[in-house]
C-alpha cells in the first residue's frame, strides 16, 4: 500500500464510486462509531418530523460492534427509541436462542442492553417449518410498519448490510435462486455450500431503500471487495453487485484491512 495511501487511512475519506460513495476508516472500531452516528443522525432526523424510522439489521461479526455501540448511553440516550423500528436483513433457519441466529446477536449486543421495545423489533421467524409461509409473515409485518402504496415496493429509511469473502450480501449468495427474485420482498433461500435454507430480504426491497450501507471490515474481504467495487472483466457478477439503490444512497464503510486491495483507488 503507497505510503500517501496509507497517512490518508489515518482519517476517514471518501472517494466518489459509480452510484456509491467509499469511506475508509482506519479500524473496525471508527467504522463502527462512524456508522452509529450516521443511524442516529438519521433517526433523529424523522423523529424531528414527528416519523417513524425503520432500520433492517444484517447479522454476522462486523457489525455486532456498531450494534454494541447504539446501545452504549452516548448513543442510546439520545434515540428517540419510542419511534424506531427494526427489521432482519436475514436469518438462519435456527431457533432464536441457538448460537448462529442473527437474532440472538442482536438480542446480546443491542436489544438487551438499550431500551429498544419489543414490539419496535420484528423478528425473522426462520424456526417455522414452512418457511413460505414464514417469508409471507415477515412480508405482512413489513407492509404493517411501512405501509407501503399498492403495488410499491416497501422503503425502508436505513438497510445495513454484509459483504461475504464470497460477495454473497444479505443471505444472497452466488447462484442461489433468490438472486432472481423480482416479485418477493422476503423469501427463503436454499444456500448449496451450507446444505440449508435462509430467509432474506430480496434485491427489489434492498434496492428501494432511502439508504443503503455496506459495512465491510478484515483482511478475508478484501479480494471480494476489490472484486466487487473494481470489477476487472465482464465476467460473472458477485451478489453484492447487485445493490444499487434506485432512489436512495449507497454507501460503503471499510476498514483499512478490507481496503488493502484498493489503493490504486
Amino acid at each position: 500500500m503507497s505510503a500517501i495511501f496509507t497517512a490518508l487511512l489515518s482519517h476517514s475519506i471518501v472517494a466518489a464510486m459509480p452510484k456509491a460513495n467509499l469511506r475508509v476508516f482506519p479500524s473496525l472500531e471508527a467504522l463502527s462509531r462512524q456508522a452509529a452516528g450516521r443511524f442516529a443522525e438519521l433517526a433523529r432526523q424523522r423523529a424531528a418530523k414527528g416519523e417513524a424510522f425503520a432500520a433492517a439489521l444484517s447479522g454476522g461479526s462486523t457489525p455486532k460492534r456498531l450494534y454494541e455501540l447504539l446501545a452504549r448511553p452516548e448513543f442510546s440516550g439520545a434515540l428517540p427509541w419510542g419511534r424506531i423500528h427494526l427489521f432482519q436483513v436475514d436469518e438462519r433457519c435456527v431457533p432464536p436462542d441457538h448460537t448462529e441466529s442473527n437474532y440472538r446477536m442482536i438480542r446480546q449486543a443491542l436489544l438487551s442492553q438499550a431500551p429498544v421495545p419489543a414490539e419496535h423489533f420484528h423478528r425473522m421467524e426462520a424456526e417455522r417449518q414452512d418457511l413460505e409461509d414464514a417469508a409471507r409473515r415477515y412480508a405482512a409485518e413489513i407492509a404493517r410498519i411501512l405501509a407501503p402504496a399498492p403495488g410499491e415496493w416497501p422503503r425502508f429509511d436505513l438497510i445495513l448490510l454484509g459483504l461475504g469473502p464470497d460477495g454473497h450480501t444479505a443471505s444472497l449468495f452466488p447462484e442461489s435462486p433468490a438472486l432472481a427474485e423480482q416479485r418477493l420482498w422476503v423469501r427463503p433461500n436454499y444456500v448449496e455450500k451450507f446444505k440449508a435454507h435462509r430467509l432474506t430480504l430480496t434485491f427489489p426491497v434492498i434496492n428501494a431503500a432511502s439508504e443503503v450501507i455496506f459495512l465491510v471490515a478484515g483482511e478475508d474481504k478484501a479480494e471480494a471487495l476489490g472484486r466487487v467495487l473494481q470489477p476487472q472483466s465482464e465476467g460473472r457478477s458477485l451478489p453484492a453487485q447487485g445493490v444499487c439503490p434506485q432512489n436512495g444512497r449507497l454507501t460503503w464503510f471499510v476498514d483499512e484491512a478490507a481496503a488493502r486491495l484498493l489503493a490504486s483507488a
